[in-house]
C-alpha cells in the first residue's frame, strides 16, 4: 500500500511540474531575430565622394579639432565623442549634422559654426567617413580598400593651377617634388587644400600646419607678439616665444590685434572650389614628381 501512494503522489507530481514548465513557455514573449550590422542595425550610406571628405577634412580642423579632436573623439575644449553621437552615427546626408553645425543645440552649449551648406555638408562627410572606418561595434576598423581620389583632368588642373595658384606657388620652387615627399594622392590633396605644403617652406607650423601669429598693440605703447591660443570680440589669449601665455580683454578696438594668418588665402579659397576643381589640382600635382 505505501509503495502504490508513492506512485501516485510522483504522477501528481510530475504532472504539476510539466503543466507549470507548458504555462511558463506559453507566456515567454517570442524572441525577434537578431540583424547583422554595426552601430545602427541595418543602416545603408552611399559611398562618400573622396575630394568631399578632403575638403570637409579640412573645415574640420579648422572648425571642430579643439572641441571634437583630431580623432573625432572629444579634444582639448570638451566637445563630445562624435563616433558615440546618435547625430553622427545615424547621419545619412546631412540632416543630422548640418543643423547642429547652423545651431539648433546652441541651447546645449554647441555653438553655431558660419559655415555654408555645401561647406556644412563637406564636414557631415568627413564625420561619416570616419565613422565608416570604425566596422561594427566591439571590431577594429575597417581594411576596406578606400576608392581612389585620382579622377580628374591633369591637364586641366594645370590651367587652374596657373590662374588660381601660380602667384604664390610654383611647379619649379616650393612644390617642385611634392608628389614624391607626399606620395599618397589623398595625403597630398589633404595637403594643399589646407595650406600646407606653403608651410613647409618655413612659416611657424605645428603638426597641424602653419600657425596664426598676432600682435597686441597696448595704450601704453608696448607691443606683444605670439601664436594666437584664442581670439574673439572680448579676448585675445597668445603664447609669447618663452612659452609665456597671457590674454588681454578687447573693449572694440582696443587693443589693437593684428592677426597674421599664414592660411588666410587658402582659407578664402575654400568656399570658391568645386568638386572638379578638387579633382583636377589633386590630378596635376601627383605628376610634380
Amino acid at each position: 500500500m505505501c509503495f502504490k501512494r508513492f506512485l501516485v503522489a510522483a504522477a501528481a507530481l510530475l504532472e504539476l511540474l510539466v503543466g507549470t514548465a507548458d504555462r511558463g513557455s506559453a507566456q515567454a514573449p517570442p524572441q525577434a531575430p537578431r540583424r547583422a550590422g554595426g552601430f545602427v542595425p541595418g543602416q545603408k550610406r552611399a559611398p562618400e565622394d573622396p575630394a568631399q571628405v578632403a575638403r570637409g577634412k579640412t573645415l574640420f580642423d579648422i572648425n571642430c579639432r579643439a572641441c571634437h579632436g583630431a580623432d573625432l573623439r572629444g579634444g582639448d575644449m570638451g566637445g563630445p565623442n562624435l563616433l558615440r553621437s546618435p547625430a553622427a552615427l545615424t547621419d545619412l546626408n546631412g540632416e543630422q549634422i548640418v543643423p547642429i553645425i547652423h545651431g539648433s543645440r546652441k541651447d546645449r552649449g554647441m555653438p553655431a559654426i558660419g559655415l555654408s551648406d555645401q561647406d556644412a555638408n563637406a564636414v557631415a562627410a568627413y564625420v561619416r567617413s570616419v565613422i565608416e572606418t570604425i566596422g561594427t561595434q566591439g571590431k577594429p576598423p575597417s581594411s576596406k580598400e578606400p576608392p581612389s581620389i585620382l579622377v580628374g583632368n591633369a591637364e586641366e588642373g594645370k590651367s587652374y593651377f596657373a590662374a588660381k595658384c601660380a602667384s604664390c606657388h610654383s611647379a619649379t620652387g616650393d612644390l617642385q617634388g611634392i608628389a614624391s615627399k607626399i606620395t599618397d594622392p589623398k595625403m597630398l590633396q589633404n595637403a594643399w587644400l589646407a595650406g600646407e605644403p606653403k608651410g613647409r617652406r618655413g612659416a611657424a607650423q605645428t603638426e597641424e600646419g602653419p600657425t596664426p601669429t598676432a600682435t597686441v598693440s597696448l595704450p601704453s605703447g608696448e607691443n606683444v607678439e605670439g601664436k594666437v591660443v584664442k581670439i574673439d570680440d572680448f579676448i585675445v589669449t597668445v603664447e609669447q616665444a618663452d612659452g609665456t601665455i597671457v590674454s588681454f580683454r578687447r573693449e572694440g578696438d582696443t587693443p589693437k590685434v593684428v592677426v597674421q594668418d599664414p592660411l588666410k588665402a587658402h582659407r578664402e579659397m575654400l568656399p570658391q572650389y568645386t568638386d572638379k576643381d578638387i579633382h583636377d589640382v589633386t590630378a596635376y600635382l601627383v605628376t610634380l614628381k
